[in-house]
């Protein structure tokens, strides 16, 4: 039976199947974590920054290892790699439910972060690489739905958990499915061998370190820089040392004969620029969808239940254009749909920033998130299939894990600019500079705070529009190079 399915013409959607269902898994349980995060935080009688390093310590174990992760699967083969991730990933979230304490509960979702980054990493490679470059941005558009459903799905199936049980259903949910993953993911999912030459075969554990400790320090410090104060003595040193490690990191890896990531990619105007214009674009959003449900419940005084039900028509814009940019990329090309993408959000950005106050109707906040997603959704797929038109597929794992740290470290980022900039405005009128502080008494200084980050975010959006514009259009392939098996290995960009 398997084997038929394997010589289906549609087997390349099987595959996309099995891994949406681990995308999919992966997408809702950090929704419905953070649900449960008040519960957990009174059930361990301690305060809510300390019962966030459940969230932190996932995230930051996941942007360290996604790279080297992405670069083991395409040497070792992305199969193994995926599996092995879920492995991990199902057994540390039974050991986090059954955690006898916050220290244990912590730990465990670490790891269970390393688990989703080797999920990460190769699932994706796996699903592009099982479909044509021609169907690249439909593969990538369907993929963006699964993660906006599950965004949608994954603070409603928390509530339930947490309502009809405990705290500790929100991990123990997480098992029998990632069982069923694990071995449908056995039965479905490829055989994958490395495309390259035997001597570049070999993983680069310098860049693996060097990547992380770069990492580690940037989002530590970005993440706390507002908290700690951005001239501060803790905070100037984790700027230089991250510094320090990521010069270290450039230089080993243009030495190195065999790279974690090729720097050189980045002289190609197609990857390199396509990679800007990405980071400038989550740079230039994230924060809005952070920011907003601080002004829907503490200044309209909305509640969480009317807060959860406005955010889902936002989501359900990314979940049904994800699929149609990538589809209309993959017929007209990247640069439409990139900019008009960008210019959709950058557009919602300056409207917010002009028009919003202190009683603004919920219809237009509404609108213009779902614009914001709207641009999102646009430009995400068609963005991240011309970066991947540039790389070789033994590259897939490592780039699509690329692709992923642009997205969350640019995420990290935009809050704490936006934060930074919310809170000092706050301070500017006399008033308390936290977001903690934030209720309808001092809704004009929080109201004009969002006004400035609003202009912030929507100029660092038109900086991604330029990058989108000079990264250029694909060139057409030859109907050789479609139809030559010669070139199935190389970038579209190597081809041409």
């Amino acid at each position: 039976m398997i084997s038929r399915i394997k010589d289906y013409p549609s087997y390349k959607w099987w595959v996309f199947a099995t891994i949406a269902i681990g995308t999919f898994l992966s997408v809702v349980d950090h929704g419905s974590v953070l649900i449960a995060l008040p519960n957990i935080e009174s059930h361990f009688e301690t305060d809510l920054p300390t019962v966030q390093w459940i969230v932190v310590g996932y995230a930051l174990a996941i942007s360290v290892l996604i790279l080297p992760m992405g670069r083991f699967g395409d040497i070792v083969g992305r199969k193994p790699v995926y599996i092995v991730g879920m492995v991990i990933f199902t057994v540390a979230a039974f050991f986090a439910g059954a955690s006898p304490n916050l220290g244990f509960l912590i730990f465990f979702k670490v790891i269970q972060g390393v688990g989703s980054a080797m999920v990460q990493s190769s699932g994706i490679a796996m699903v592009i690489s099982s479909f044509p470059g021609t169907e690249r941005g439909k593969a990538l558009g369907t993929h963006l739905s699964v993660v906006g459903a599950g965004a949608i799905a994954g603070p409603a199936i928390g509530g339930l958990l947490v309502s009809a049980f405990d705290w500790r259903a929100v991990f123990f949910a997480n098992v029998p499915v990632g069982i069923v993953t694990i071995l449908i993911s056995m039965l479905i999912l490829p055989l994958s061998k490395p495309d390259e030459p035997t001597e570049r075969q070999r993983f680069d554990w310098g860049g693996a370190i060097l990547s992380g400790l770069a990492l580690l320090g940037f989002l530590l410090v970005v993440g706390n820089g507002d908290r700690l104060g951005w001239t501060s003595g803790l905070t100037l040193s984790g700027a230089i040392a991250t510094t320090v490690a990521g010069i270290a990191f450039v230089r080993w890896e243009l030495s190195c004969s065999a790279p974690m990531l090729d720097m050189r990619l980045f002289k190609r105007k197609v990857f390199g620029c396509g990679v800007a214009a990405g980071w400038f674009s989550f740079l230039g959003s994230s924060a809005a969808r952070f920011m907003m449900p601080f002004y829907l419940q503490r200044v309209l005084e909305l509640s969480p239940k009317e807060v959860g039900f406005l955010l889902i028509p936002p989501a359900m814009c990314m979940v049904m254009l994800g699929p149609i940019s990538g589809r209309l990329s993959d017929k007209f090309g990247w640069r439409v749909l990139t900019v008009g993408g960008l210019s959709v959000s950058a557009i919602a950005c300056f409207i917010m920033a002009f028009t919003l106050t202190d009683a603004s109707p919920e219809l237009l906040i509404v609108v213009m998130l779902m614009a914001q997603s709207a641009g999102t959704a646009l430009f995400n797929s068609p963005n991240n299939s011309s970066i991947l038109s540039a790389v070789d597929r033994s590259q897939y794992g490592v780039v699509s894990a690329l692709t992923q740290l642009v997205r969350n470290s640019a995420n990290v980022t935009s809050i704490a600019i936006s934060t930074t900039v919310v809170v000092a405005v706050m301070g500017s009128k006399g008033v308390e500079p936290s977001l903690d502080a934030v209720n309808p008494n001092v809704a004009d200084a929080f109201v004009t705070g969002l006004q400035y980050a609003f202009v912030m975010l929507g100029g660092l959006l038109l900086i991604g529009i330029t990058f989108a514009v000079l990264r250029g259009e694909r060139a057409k392939p030859s109907p050789a190079t479609q139809q030559n098996p010669a070139t199935a290995g190389k970038s579209e960009y190597e081809s041409e």
